[in-house]
């Protein structure tokens, strides 16, 4: 029997999910919620219903994983738990400094329903911090470094297009060259948060909104855009539409070492990813996390979860003989 899956929302990321199920032969994609009318969404994949938001609780029974697309500024802080009563979830919480208190929330509301949730799930947080937990554990006398980009942020676009009088925007994150160049030499330096990124925004402001306050706004916004250097682009529709149309990604995550009795020897390890679609690699990544929060509810499992506490084998539709013999 395949794995049945909801999505609970239907913007680039609720797509990439679709797209991703359609690869997964243990999966099946049940139902579609949104807040918009369910008239106009428009659906890939035949056959699967398309239900208003509020009727996603009448459907516990039905699914056994509801992924979750909204965004971390103002959605998932309120969709995850909420949820988390009726169904297994998973979701892509972004916002680093806040993922403790999401946690607990998520954590108290899965308990009493007696769910599983997986948070944060993505690629950072998500399959990065899964890299910096290895690099810690095997050099533990070492830094580690994680640079993003250049990319388009989805999280950190989302937050912008939230501020009074934006009608759109993309914002890039881009590393700072010559810090990654000193990390990747072994150099092991200090660096404070503006000395590793920059952040450039391109935003089309509605008519008549007031530009200034838009970009000071944006660039004191607290754990996105303060702690860094950022630029503000205002354009128009159609250039945001010709000029920053695709939502590209990536990112490298650095760790690097000593060993030795003396710390004679020097190591760094290095993951990266260059990624043509960052709502589609990460709806991939809800969707290995899917099956694994599946797998973990039938073992009697409860209370949220993050990445670092899935076993890895529980990500892949392969039997542990299969694993084994294929990977190992």
């Amino acid at each position: 029997m395949s794995i049945r899956i909801g999505i609970y929302g239907y913007g680039n990321l609720g797509r990439g999910v679709e797209a991703a199920i359609r690869q997964s032969s243990d999966l099946s994609l049940v139902a579609v919620f949104t807040r918009r009318d369910p008239a106009t969404v428009q659906l890939r994949t035949p056959g699967v219903p398309v239900y208003h938001a509020d009727k996603a609780p009448s459907m516990k029974d039905d699914i056994d994983v509801m992924i979750l697309c909204g965004g971390s500024a103002t959605d998932l802080p309120t969709q995850t738990p909420d949820l988390a009563r009726y169904f297994n979830v998973i979701d892509s919480f972004d916002t680093h400094a806040r993922i403790p208190e999401h946690f607990a929330s998520v954590d108290a509301a899965a308990n009493a329903s007696g769910h599983v949730a997986v948070i944060s799930v993505g690629w950072d947080p998500g399959l990065f911090s899964l890299n910096r937990l290895y690099g810690g554990a095997i050099l533990p006398e070492g830094e580690d470094y994680t640079f993003w980009g250049k990319g388009v942020s989805q999280g950190h676009s989302d937050a912008i297009r939230r501020v009074p009088g934006v009608a759109d925007a993309k914002q890039y994150t881009i590393p700072v060259e010559a810090a990654l160049e000193a990390v990747r030499a072994g150099k092991a330096p200090r660096l404070t948060t503006r000395e590793k990124h920059v952040r450039e925004c391109f935003v089309v402001a509605e008519e008549g909104a007031d530009k200034a306050a838009i970009e000071a706004e944006i660039k004191a916004m607290p754990n996105y855009f303060a702690d860094y250097d950022t630029t503000v682009h205002f354009i128009t529709k159609e250039e945001l539409q010709r000029d920053h149309a695709g939502i590209p990604h990536g990112g490298f995550v650095i760790r690097s070492g000593r060993t030795g009795f003396e710390k004679e020897h020097s190591h760094v390890i290095e993951y990266s990813l260059k990624l043509d679609s960052n709502p589609e690699f990460t709806s991939s990544v809800l969707v290995a996390y899917a099956r694994a929060a599946y797998r973990l509810h039938r073992e009697g499992g409860v209370g949220c979860k993050t990445v670092l506490d899935i076993p890895p084998a529980y990500l892949s539709p392969k039997s542990g003989d299969e694993l084994r013999a294929q990977l190992l």
